[in-house]
């Protein structure tokens, strides 16, 4: 799926419709923006509810730490 926007004089891109969708991306939805060499890649921002219990099970053991580095 390849789609073009173009960059406004005050700095807005539009997203096509067709990018909206398939990412089901909505109105006010927070993004963050990582360059990547001469790109940038664009990312939503989960909401904090969205990662709840991920780290669910995690334990500090063999946890890695400043002192056993160079």
């Amino acid at each position: 799926m390849t789609k073009t926007a173009t960059l406004s004089s005050k700095f807005q891109i539009s997203i096509p419709k067709a990018v909206r969708s398939a990412q089901q991306w909505e109105a006010g939805q927070v993004f963050a923006f990582i360059p990547r060499g001469t790109g940038v890649m664009l990312v939503p921002v989960p909401d904090r509810s969205a990662l709840e219990g991920l780290a669910e099970g995690a334990t500090p053991d063999d946890y890695r730490d400043r002192s056993d580095r160079l």
